[in-house]
């Protein structure tokens, strides 16, 4: 009689035909080559992905695989996740749907992969269908790209060109405190108009937390940090004199812009809530 342990791996091998279907321990990546799905080209490929950030390459692509992106944990908030993919510039041999309940909606050509722009999606909307694209040499034909879960508010809307540019209100801005990848307090130095986003360099004075560096210092003794944020181009920011609070999330990288009050609106609205016991959690603003 086989272990449970045994059993367990053989059918591990039985569904995903190991020899195509590579992941990493944890799950965050995976890696296939089409060469060995040559035989197989009708068959689709089921990728479990249950990171919040990785990556997907699959060499020589022929038929289809079926890619679902979850978190490790089982929770209701996870039905308001949002995943935005970021294809590499190499990226070519296959078209990109969303599959929900067998039914494929477009989300990304073949000859758009190359731009290297994010693409978000609601997780309610499906898993992601990769077809191949017939042609008659593969050799060339890589599919890749990053992948990151974040939340509906502060992922898909940071990457679509219709996003709203409205202002947070009260609650909103004490909550980003408590919730986004950086926190800093600083001020506009340049604002420059992008294509389809503006990039704003800001000097900050007070560096409270990022998630990953997205801001530099100037040095050891220079308690100064400078940075870019991006944002959507139709916010219309321009360069202001005075202090703001920037907050907002890293996606693929780049920081983009979350809640940025000026930072004296912000200090009176954070005492405020101090003296009623509101708020949300602590900061340092002495």
């Amino acid at each position: 009689m086989l272990s449970p342990m045994l059993a367990c791996a053989l059918l591990v091998l039985l569904l995903c035909r190991i020899s195509a279907c590579q992941y990493s321990s944890d799950q965050c990546s995976w890696k296939g080559s089409g060469l060995t799905h040559e035989g197989h080209t009708r068959d689709v490929e089921q990728v479990y992905l249950r990171c919040s950030q990785g990556s997907l390459e699959w060499l020589y692509p022929t038929g289809a695989i079926i890619v679902n992106l979850r978190p490790n944990t089982v929770s209701p908030a996870a039905a308001r996740l949002s995943v935005c993919i970021k294809p590499s510039t190499d990226s070519s041999g296959t078209n990109l749907y969303l599959d929900r309940n067998g039914k494929l909606r477009l989300l990304l050509r073949e000859q758009d992969q190359a731009q290297g722009k994010v693409h978000c999606f609601s997780i309610q909307e499906g898993a992601l269908f990769i077809e191949a694209v017939p042609h008659m040499d593969i050799s060339r034909r890589i599919t890749a790209f990053q992948y990151e879960l974040v939340s509906d508010r502060l992922g898909a809307e940071a990457h679509s060109l219709g996003a709203p540019c409205q202002p947070c209100n009260d609650a909103e801005m004490l909550l980003a405190v408590c919730t986004s990848d950086f926190v800093s307090r600083g001020s506009i130095k340049k604002v420059d108009q992008e294509e389809e986003q503006t990039s704003v360099t800001v000097e900050i004075s007070r560096l409270y937390r990022q998630k990953t560096q997205v801001f530099v210092s100037g040095g050891v003794r220079v308690r100064r940090w400078t940075g870019r944020i991006k944002m959507p181009r139709q916010c219309g920011v321009r360069s202001g004199e005075g202090e703001f609070l920037f907050t907002g999330t890293v996606r693929f990288g780049e920081a983009w812009m979350g809640c940025a009050p000026r930072y004296k609106d912000f200090l009176r609205l954070y005492h405020e809530a101090q003296q009623q016991g509101n708020n949300p959690c602590h900061m340092d603003v002495d």
